[in-house]
């Protein structure tokens, strides 16, 4: 203590710590700013870099031949203009002062209220925040608005979606007095009419001057545009709201709302109408009365988030650059336990930055999920996800994580991350679901992309690399594919088997190793996801570096395809098979990768000698029919022992040799105690 006082070494050591924790703060901030600009400038270029004919469409409902510049009708008689009718009067004198210079002006002007989204969003985290949060909070929002599907879609087509929605937020975060704050609310109305219900959020929160301002300035606003467009505003308040729409029809899948979802389910006329008005009024009520309750708790910015996505369900359309409000709900916190936190915020970041169909198996039963997963995730939460209160004592203090004692770093000249905790927790199932579907889709993105997008595209350069590998297979003696093929498929039951065996157990077991450990093995679960996630990066690296013809698709080699017949050379694709994903992933060897990577974790972590020796006999099948079946060359499998090798190296590199104790299940509200060596992270 005196030391510390006097400025002895106590002190200076933690002057130090606290100097080193400083700079690496500053360090990532910059970092992530850095990341935010990159992301904009990507988004930039991608607009630009369009052809005119193919990017800002939308802007063509304006200043096309017959855009609302051009047409001496009504504002609906242009190309699928869909605003509301003060939108058109405001916007077409700007629009015709700008119209040269559209394109690009709306392109930076959307990226400038993108950046203030999401500097006004980070400055209205719920209080208090740490120091940490709120220099990182700016450059992560930014960042997600950049990826997200409203924004990318606002920024490619030329939508004003961000506008109601930074109008709502300065009205809530950044205005002073009630009337400024109605005054903004009301104009966001105005443009997008769901936003009155924000009207009720602030009545019932005690912001009613601001509540009567914004129905106010809604009413004046509707009523000047009534006045300057009587036809215009009949057909937007009367014909459209009566259900007959505007522009694209209610069905349409970009229509994420109650009324789009029941038509698409085969519901029509009266029952529909009827339904759809029974469902609306039930979430409103329902979310309304969460967003109060969270509103008077102190988290403002889930309470407006809440109320948007209340608006996205229950309006008759909701189009997809309108669903901005749903990324908002990220900032609510769920689930006592440290390891259940990401959860939420990882499925909404998923939702919406990714097309459904990547999220989900291409599966008819799923259809009705994959169609209307943006409009479950707003319906999900408005009403049903269970946010905590600031008055929770998880809030704040989550249920701990539980660690493993702590290692020595290995190699202390490698510059990688320092060696995180080993957690015991067993990691929470749905989140490792969607990652793990996720996962796979960006698996079967990168293999098709690897050639162009289709086969044909690097059929030459796959053939070429073919002939590489069968040249070095020659020079070492183990071209022994033609032999084996041949020898196999002479014999009917030999060949029976290694076809089903190629086309099975690839998915079935890999599946079954990791149900068993998340469920009997929980910390070597985690080590033995990690490993094989490594694995598949390594070897989609390979994929995208070295397409690769497998021997049943080299022209004058004489494999025979025992899976999938045989195959026509003269045609680009080959039939249909290569047609439907990329043929010429083959190096490395997947097949035989994840198959090793079974017999490995089966070998490390079965109780018994005979489930040890079964695993490992799993990869020496897995060799036998991917060459039998002309589907790998021998090389390829050596590939694949390769990129297993070194997902466990990196692996073992980042987290440590895997725990050897089992994991605990820690309750709620129950001490954890901590181990002389070792630590708990919350």
């Amino acid at each position: 203590m005196a030391n510390a006082e006097h400025g002895g070494r106590a002190g200076n050591a933690f002057a130090a710590g606290a100097q080193t924790a400083r700079v690496r703060l500053r360090a990532l901030r910059v970092g992530l700013w850095v990341i935010a600009a990159l992301l904009a400038a990507r988004q930039v270029a991608a607009v630009l870099g369009t052809p005119k004919a193919d990017r800002l469409t939308d802007l063509e409902t304006w200043v096309g031949s017959d855009g609302v510049l051009h047409v001496k009708g009504s504002l609906y008689d242009s190309t699928q203009f869909t605003g509301t009718p003060f939108g058109g009067l405001v916007l077409k004198p700007l629009t015709r002062a700008a119209e040269q210079a559209l394109g690009w002006g709306w392109t930076f002007g959307t990226l400038l209220l993108v950046v203030a989204l999401g500097l006004v969003a980070a400055r209205a985290l719920p209080q208090p925040v740490s120091r940490r949060t709120a220099l990182l909070a700016a450059p992560v929002a930014i960042s997600l608005l950049m990826l997200s599907l409203p924004v990318r879609n606002a920024l490619y087509l030329g939508q004003t979606s961000i506008i109601p929605v930074l109008l709502v937020l300065l009205g809530c975060f950044a205005v002073r007095g009630e009337r400024a704050c109605g005054v903004l609310i009301g104009l966001a109305a105005a443009l997008q009419p769901t936003v009155l219900l924000f009207a009720p959020l602030l009545w019932f929160t005690g912001r009613r001057r601001a509540a009567v301002s914004t129905g106010v300035t809604f009413a004046a606003l509707t009523a000047l545009a009534w006045a300057a467009m009587p036809h215009d505003s009949n057909t937007y308040w009367v014909h459209h709201l009566a259900g007959v729409g505007l522009g694209r029809a209610a069905d349409d899948l970009a229509n994420q709302s109650l009324h789009g979802a029941l038509l698409r389910f085969g519901l029509s006329g009266p029952l529909e109408i009827g339904l759809f008005l029974a469902l609306g009024a039930a979430v409103a009520v329902l979310g309304l009365r969460r967003a109060v309750f969270y509103a008077r708790d102190g988290q403002l910015l889930l309470a407006v988030a809440i109320t948007g996505c209340v608006a996205v369900a229950v309006s008759p359309t909701t189009w997809q650059y309108q669903l901005l409000w749903v990324l908002l709900a990220v900032v609510g916190r769920v689930g006592r336990k440290t390891s259940d936190r990401f959860m939420w915020p990882v499925a909404v970041v998923l939702v919406m930055t990714l097309p459904g169909k990547m999220m989900l198996p291409n599966m008819a039963v799923l259809h009705p999920v994959r169609d209307n997963v943006v409009l479950i995730a707003a319906l999900a939460a408005a009403t049903l996800v269970p946010f905590l209160s600031r008055t929770s004592a998880y809030y704040r203090a989550p249920v701990p994580t539980d660690y493993a004692e702590p290692v020595s770093t290995r190699w202390k000249r490698v510059p990688l991350l320092p060696v995180p905790g080993r957690v015991l927790a067993r990691p929470n199932l749905l989140l490792e679901l969607l990652l793990i579907r996720v996962g796979y889709s960006a698996y079967q993105q990168v293999r098709l992309a690897a050639t162009g997008g289709t086969n044909a595209g690097g059929r030459a350069t796959a053939e070429h690399h073919g002939d590489q590998i069968l040249a070095v297979e020659r020079f070492l003696r183990i071209d022994i594919e033609h032999w084996v093929n041949h020898a196999v498929f002479k014999i009917g039951f030999l060949r029976d088997f290694f076809d089903f065996y190629y086309e099975s157990f690839h998915f079935f077991v890999p599946l079954g190793v990791l149900a068993v450990l998340y469920v009997r093995r929980p910390a070597d679960y985690r080590w033995a996801r990690s490993a094989l996630g490594f694995a598949t990066l390594f070897a989609l690296v390979g994929f995208w570096l070295y397409p690769l013809a497998p021997p049943r698709l080299m022209p004058g080699l004489g494999v025979i395809d025992t899976v999938h017949g045989v195959q026509d050379f003269s045609k680009p694709d080959y039939g249909t098979l290569t047609s439907l994903t990329n043929q010429y992933a083959a190096m490395p060897s997947l097949h035989f990768g994840w198959s090793l990577w079974c017999g490995l974790v089966i070998a490390i972590l079965a109780p018994k000698g005979w489930m040890k020796a079964l695993g490992l006999l799993h990869p020496l099948f897995t060799v036998s029919a991917i060459v039998a079946t002309g589907n790998h060359w021998t090389l390829d499998a050596v590939g694949g022992a390769a990129v297993v090798a070194a997902g466990f190296g990196l692996t073992y590199l980042l987290q440590g040799p895997r725990p050897r104790r089992p994991g605990k299940t820690v309750e709620a509200g129950a001490e954890v105690p901590v181990p002389a060596t070792g630590r708990i992270r919350s």
